[in-house]
């Protein structure tokens, strides 16, 4: 896998395809690994692909006592991979944590991004359910193990640790992932989430929530699927994002 250098860490990505540049955000405890998919369809669209591994991440360098900046670095280390492959304005597509790590970087650099799709994401999460999926995941279920590895590598334990541990300092927080109003994002969004979502409560409603912030912006709701949309129902989020990608570029 390629690799540059973002603050002194070194950051892996795969890539795909030529064309517009559209680059993939992985989720929290996931990886670019997962993304193979993402890649071959957009690269087959006519778009640049590309994922990469957040900090900590995959085969990105490893980084320790994770803050709640987390997802807005990501976001960031999206943008110098922008910078890295030339400078051309990015198409983001994050889901889950990637999609507000996509958003953050709309926020902060308004424009330096071309368009946005998060999907499965969401503004603010209770801490309540925060904890109680740390608490989950410390029961290390086979099939999450198995997730989890091959995102990862033998530190996996770690690396998910350290994601634990981020979202019971975003719980004490108050569990809100924006400062500010997203109505500072000058770029097109849409938002794509699933109706039975497992992860976030009333996922619909929270992209709903997010997307009246932002004048333009296009939402899709499934009824169907879990968490993410994107691998969970890729037909429907793959048509839906193709749709608005061609308003786009």
């Amino acid at each position: 896998m390629p690799s540059f250098i973002a603050q002194n860490h070194r950051i892996f990505y795969r890539e795909q395809g030529s064309g517009p540049l559209l680059i993939l955000l992985h989720g929290n405890t996931a990886s670019s690994v997962y993304h193979q998919g993402e890649l071959e369809h957009f690269a087959a669209r006519g778009c640049h692909a590309v994922a990469f591994d957040f900090w900590g991440c995959g085969q990105s360098d490893r980084l320790a006592g994770w803050t709640t900046d987390w997802w807005a670095q990501g976001g960031r280390d999206a943008l110098a991979l922008a910078a890295h492959l030339g400078g051309e304005r990015p198409i983001l597509i994050g889901t889950s944590g990637g999609g507000v790590a996509a958003l953050l970087a709309a926020l902060e650099a308004p424009e330096a991004v071309r368009a946005v799709i998060a999907d499965s994401s969401t503004d603010a999460q209770r801490p309540e359910d925060l904890r109680a999926e740390v608490a989950s995941r410390r029961r290390c279920l086979p099939g999450q193990v198995d997730f989890w590895s091959r995102a990862h590598g033998p530190d996996w334990k770690d690396v998910v640790e350290e994601d634990n541990r981020l979202l019971l300092r975003l719980a004490d927080e108050g569990g809100r992932f924006f400062r500010q109003d997203l109505g500072g994002i000058r770029c097109p969004v849409l938002f794509t989430a699933s109706l039975t979502d497992d992860l976030i409560p009333d996922a619909g409603g929270a992209a709903l929530r997010m997307a009246r912030q932002i004048p333009g912006s296009h939402v899709f709701l499934a009824n169907g699927g879990s968490h993410p949309l994107m691998w969970t129902r890729p037909v429907e989020f793959r048509a839906a994002a193709d749709i608005f990608l061609a308003r786009v570029l």
